[in-house]
C-alpha cells in the first residue's frame, strides 16, 4: 500500500475584485425646497415613547412622521437545512457526519468538508494511506454518488471504485478506505423510510443499518446507538416462524446471557418486542464467524486453533457449571472479536440451549447434524443424553479448524448418511491436511 505524499489542496482561485465606480455627485438642491435635517443619534429616534418631531425649515411637521407604522411581528428565522444522509463511523477516531450540503470532500487535508486530520487518526498507521482528497460524496437529482480521488482506493461494499470514477451510493452501503477490509463508514439514506415499521422507542434509541448475517431464527443487522454511535448487532425474530411453545427457548439469550459474566459468551445489550417480532440487541463482533475464517484461510494454524479452542472450552465449562447446555456448537456460532488471528472469541446463538436440573437428561433431537454426538441420534427418544454432547461438538469444531473440512459429511462414495457415519465412528481422514499438525493435536482428535 503506497503512502500518500502531501500535495496542495486544489482550490478554485477567487476572481479579482472589480473596482467600484466613482460616485456621481448629487445635484445641488434648489432654494425653494427646504432641506430636512437628519440628526443621527437624536433623542427622537432613541428615546421610547417620545414624539417624533422632525421640523422642516418652515416649522411644519413632516408628513413622513405622521404615517402610522403597522407591526409585522417578529422577523421569521430561516429554517435550518435538514440532512438527507448520514455517515456513521465504523472505526475508532472517525466521527458521524450529517450530509446537509449536496457536495462534500473527505480526506486528510484540513480544508476538506470532513478532515481526517485529527490527533487520534494522525497517530494511526493507516493515516499515510489516506489521500489529501480521498473521496467525494455528492447528490444529483436525489441520487447519491461517491467519487474516488485516492491512490490507494475507495471501496463500496467491497467493490473498488477506481481513481477518477464514481459509483451510486445506496442505503446501508459500507465505505472502505485504502483496503477492502478497512471499513470506515456506513451510509444511511435518510430519505429512505425503512424504520417506520419498528417500535418508536427502538427507532429513537437506535439507527438500524445493513444486514450482516442470517440465522435459523432470523436476520442480523448492524445498528448504532444514537446517543453514543456505538455499534451493536440487532437480531430480529419473527414470532410467526416458531410455535408458541418453542418461543421461550429463544429468550434464554435474554434471560441469562445478559447475566453471564464469562468473557467468551456473547452479551445481550437490549430487548424490544411487538405483536409480531422480538428485537434482541447483542454486542457486535467485528471479526465475523469462525466458519468464514476457516473458509478463507482453508486451515487455522495450530497455535491459533489452540487459542480458540481453549476459549471455547472455558465458555462451555461456565455454561455447564451454571446448569446450561448449548446443544448447537458449530463454527457458525463462534464469533471473532477482530480480523486478527489472535483475538477473543465468543459463543453465541443460544436458541437451542436448555437449562438442566442436576439429574435431567434431554430427549429432543436438535442441533446441526454434522456436529451432533452419537447419543443424540441413538438415545434422544429413549434414555436421553447429557451435557456431554457439547464436548463432542467442540471436538468436531476443532477438527474443522485444524483440517479445514468436517470429519462427517454427505458423500456418495462412503455410502452412509451423516448420522450413520457419526454413530459408527466412520470419519474422513486426509493425510496431507494433517502433515503440519503435531502428534498431540492428532492424538486429541
Amino acid at each position: 500500500m503506497s503512502q500518500e505524499k502531501p500535495d496542495a489542496f486544489s482550490q478554485t482561485q477567487s476572481q479579482p475584485q472589480t473596482q467600484s465606480q466613482p460616485q456621481t455627485q448629487s445635484q445641488p438642491q434648489t432654494q425653494s425646497q427646504p432641506q430636512t435635517q437628519s440628526q443621527s443619534g437624536s433623542s427622537s429616534s432613541s428615546a421610547p415613547g417620545s414624539a417624533s418631531q422632525s421640523s422642516s425649515g418652515s416649522g411644519t411637521v413632516s408628513s413622513v412622521d405622521t404615517i402610522p407604522v403597522r407591526d409585522l411581528g417578529s422577523i421569521p428565522e430561516e429554517p435550518e437545512p435538514q440532512p438527507w444522509g448520514l455517515l456513521l463511523p465504523m472505526q475508532r477516531g472517525f466521527r458521524a457526519h450529517n450530509c446537509v450540503e449536496d457536495d462534500a470532500w473527505f480526506g486528510r487535508h484540513t480544508k476538506c468538508n470532513y478532515s481526517f486530520d485529527v490527533p487520534i487518526l494522525r497517530e494511526s498507521s493507516r493515516f499515510a494511506a489516506y489521500s489529501n482528497k480521498h473521496f467525494r460524496i455528492f447528490r444529483e437529482k436525489n441520487i447519491v454518488y461517491v467519487f474516488d480521488n485516492s491512490n490507494n482506493g475507495t471501496f463500496v461494499d467491497g467493490q473498488v471504485i477506481g481513481k477518477g470514477k464514481m459509483l451510486p451510493l445506496a442505503n446501508n452501503a459500507v465505505l472502505s478506505l485504502a483496503e477492502e477490509r478497512h471499513k470506515v463508514f456506513v451510509f444511511i439514506d435518510l430519505m429512505a423510510d425503512e424504520q417506520s415499521n419498528l417500535p418508536k422507542e427502538l427507532s429513537e434509541k437506535y439507527m438500524i443499518t445493513k444486514k450482516i448475517g442470517v440465522g435459523v431464527c432470523g436476520e442480523v443487522k448492524l445498528a448504532f446507538e444514537r446517543a453514543t454511535c456505538k455499534k451493536v448487532a440487532l437480531k430480529t425474530i419473527n414470532k410467526k416462524d416458531f410455535p408458541a411453545s418453542y418461543l421461550p427457548a429463544k429468550f434464554l439469550c435474554v434471560t441469562f446471557a445478559s447475566c453471564l459474566f464469562q468473557p467468551c459468551l456473547i452479551k445481550t445489550k437490549d430487548f424490544f418486542q411487538t405483536d409480531d417480532s422480538y428485537y434482541i440487541f447483542l454486542e457486535l463482533m467485528e471479526g465475523g464467524e469462525l466458519f468464514d475464517r476457516v473458509k478463507s484461510k482453508q486451515q487455522i494454524k495450530e497455535p491459533i486453533a489452540k487459542l480458540y479452542f481453549y476459549q471455547m472450552l472455558k465458555a462451555v465449562e461456565y455454561l455447564h457449571n451454571n446448569g446450561i447446555i448449548h446443544r448447537d456448537l458449530k463454527p457458525e456460532n463462534v464469533l471473532l472479536s477482530s480480523h486478527d488471528d489472535v483475538c477473543v472469541i465468543k459463543i453465541t446463538d443460544f436458541n437451542q440451549s436448555k437449562i438442566l436440573e442436576e439429574s435431567a437428561l434431554m430427549r429432543t433431537l436438535c442441533g446441526t447434524p454434522t456436529y451432533l454426538a452419537p447419543e443424540v441420534f441413538t438415545d434422544a427418544v429413549t434414555v436421553g443424553y447429557s451435557r456431554a454432547v457439547d464436548a463432542w461438538s467442540l471436538g468436531v469444531v476443532l477438527f474443522v479448524c485444524l483440517a479445514g473440512y468436517p470429519p462427517f459429511y454427505p458423500d456418495a462414495r462412503i455410502g452412509l448418511s451423516v448420522s450413520d457415519q457419526i454413530t459408527q465412528g466412520i470419519y474422513t481422514f486426509i493425510p496431507s491436511k494433517w502433515d503440519g499438525i503435531s502428534d498431540d493435536g492428532k492424538g486429541l482428535m
